[in-house]
C-alpha cells in the first residue's frame, strides 16, 4: 500500500528534474493567437519580419499616404470644380481652390436639369431592386443550404455559371422583350430585367453553410418551422453578411447606367447616372461645374449609406477569413 503511494511522488520528481528544453510545449501554455509548435519547428520556420522596425513602419506609412492620395485627389477636384465658375474651370494654370466660390451651381442643377425627378427615380428603382434581390437571394440561398431535393447541386452550378455571363450579352434580347411588352420608359422596364442576380444566392449560401449545425438542430427540436428558423435563428446570426449583401446591392443598383440609358427616353424613369449624362450633353464642353455639382449630389447618398453600414459590411466580408 505504501509502495503505491510513493510512485506518484517519484514520477512527479522525475518530471520536475527533466530538462525542459527537450519537451514539447504544453498545449494551452502559449497565447491563443500562436499555434503550439516545438522549438525545432520554430527554427525551421525562420524568424518572422520585425514589424516594429522603424524602416518597416516608414514604408507602411508612405504606402498608406500614396493610397489615400490616389483615392482622394480625384474626389477633391470633383468637389472643388463643383464650386468653380466657367472661367475658373478652364484656367491655366489650374486652380486648386474656387475663385470666386460659386454655390449657385448646385441650385442650377437642382432647378433646371430635372435633377429632382432623376433622384426620385433612382431612389424608387434602387429601393425596389434591393428588396427584390435581397429577398430572392436569401430565400434561394436558404433553400440551397438546408433543403435536399434532386438536382440541387446542378441547379446551383447553373446559377453560379450565370455570374460568368456579362450583362451586355443579354441586352439585345432583353431590349426586344421589354419593347414588345410596351415597358420602355417605365419603372417595370428598368427594374424587371435587373432583378435576377445570382450573387446574393452565392454569398448567402456560403454563409448559411458556415453556421453551427447544432443551433439549427436545436431549433428543429423546439418545433421551429422553415420560415421560423430562417427569421428567428438564421438571419439574426447572419446580420454582418446580410449587411454586406445589402450595401453591395444598393451601390450596384444606384450606379446602373447602361440599361436605364437604353430603355428610357425621358426623365419619367431615367436614373441619376443617365441624368448626369444628359446634363453633360446639354452643357457640352462649355461648363463642367454643374456636371461636377450633380456628381457630388449623386455620390453623397452612397457615402452616407456606407458610413452607416461600414462596420457590419466589413465583418460580413471578412467572416471566416481568420480562423480561431
Amino acid at each position: 500500500m505504501s509502495t503505491k503511494q510513493t510512485i506518484p511522488a517519484v514520477t512527479h520528481t522525475a518530471a520536475n528534474t527533466a530538462p525542459q528544453g527537450d519537451l514539447p510545449p504544453v498545449p494551452g501554455s502559449q497565447s491563443d493567437a500562436e499555434p503550439v509548435i516545438t522549438e525545432t519547428q520554430r527554427k525551421r520556420k525562420g524568424a518572422p519580419m520585425d514589424h516594429s522596425h522603424p524602416a518597416v513602419k516608414v514604408l507602411g506609412y508612405i504606402a498608406l499616404v500614396l493610397t489615400v492620395l490616389v483615392i482622394m485627389v480625384p474626389l477633391y477636384f470633383i468637389f472643388i470644380t463643383s464650386f468653380k465658375s466657367f472661367q475658373d474651370v478652364y484656367s491655366d494654370p489650374i486652380s486648386f481652390w474656387p475663385n470666386p466660390f460659386k454655390a449657385e451651381n448646385y441650385s442650377y442643377v437642382w432647378q433646371t436639369s430635372g435633377f429632382a425627378s432623376y433622384l426620385k427615380n433612382s431612389v424608387i428603382i434602387t429601393l425596389v431592386l434591393t428588396i427584390i434581390e435581397v429577398v430572392l437571394g436569401v430565400l434561394s440561398a436558404y433553400a440551397f443550404a438546408f433543403l435536399r431535393f434532386p438536382g440541387r447541386n446542378l441547379l446551383f452550378l447553373l446559377i453560379i455559371a450565370s455570374l460568368m455571363v456579362p450583362n451586355q450579352i443579354t441586352i439585345i434580347s432583353n431590349y426586344s422583350l421589354v419593347a414588345s411588352l410596351g415597358w420602355r420608359d417605365t419603372y417595370a422596364g428598368v427594374i424587371i430585367p435587373l432583378a435576377g442576380v445570382a450573387f446574393g444566392a452565392f454569398l448567402m449560401r456560403n454563409h448559411f453553410q458556415s453556421l453551427p449545425p447544432e443551433i439549427l438542430e436545436a431549433a428543429r427540436m423546439d418545433g421551429a418551422g422553415f420560415f421560423t428558423t430562417l427569421f428567428r435563428v438564421v438571419l439574426p446570426m447572419s446580420w454582418p453578411t446580410l449587411s454586406a449583401f445589402v450595401l453591395i446591392t444598393v451601390v450596384n443598383e444606384w450606379n446602373q447606367y447602361l440599361w436605364p440609358f437604353l430603355i428610357t427616353d425621358t426623365p419619367a424613369a431615367a436614373t441619376l447616372p443617365v441624368g448626369l449624362t444628359r446634363l453633360q450633353d446639354a452643357e457640352g464642353v462649355t461648363n463642367w461645374a454643374p456636371v461636377m455639382a450633380g456628381t457630388v449630389l449623386t455620390t453623397l447618398p452612397m457615402i452616407i449609406i456606407f458610413l452607416i453600414l461600414q462596420k457590419p459590411m466589413i465583418k460580413g466580408l471578412t467572416a471566416g477569413a481568420v480562423k480561431g
